[in-house]
Order: structure tokens, then sequence, then C-alpha cells
């Protein structure tokens, strides 16, 4: 669902940001972050890239049907009242 390249270059910023002491924890610091980070953005209400995508191509298709559905009923509208016209 995320992109874990993403999460990796989040959790060396907060480790590059550490003080040279804390540095020495190294990985269990660094992967420890990544477990946190992972955990509290799997709570988040998202959902991924490919399934918005799917969904907006989707919404493009029903946009795309909902003017040509316009367009006929517009030419309906004007047949009718072409017929109301000449009676």
């Amino acid at each position: 669902m995320f992109n874990p390249q993403k999460l990796e270059d989040v959790a060396k910023q907060i480790v590059d940001a550490m003080p040279a002491g804390v540095k020495t924890f190294g990985n269990d610091v660094d992967r420890k972050i990544k477990q946190i980070l992972q955990s509290q953005l799997g709570k988040l209400d998202m959902v991924s890239r490919e399934e918005f995508d799917v969904q907006t191509q989707v919404l493009l298709r029903t946009r795309e049907k909902f003017a040509e559905l316009e367009a006929k009923m517009d030419d309906i509208e004007k047949k009718v009242e072409l017929v109301k016209v000449n009676k």
C-alpha cells in the first residue's frame, strides 16, 4: 500500500537529524522508526495509488457516458418540442 522507499527516506531523514550518540544505535533505531511509521500509516484511512488511479479512470468513463446521455436527452427534448409545435 505504501511505497517502502519513501518510508525508508523518511526514516533516514529522522536518523540523520539525531545527535551522533544516538546514531550509534543505528540499525535498531532505523528499524524501530520504520516499524512505527508503517504502523501509524497503516491506521490511516487511505487507498493505494493503484486503487486511486483505477477509480479515477472509472470516474472519467462515467463522466463521458453521462455527457453522452445528456446529449441524447437534449436531442430527445428538442424532438419532443418539435412534435408539440407541429401539433
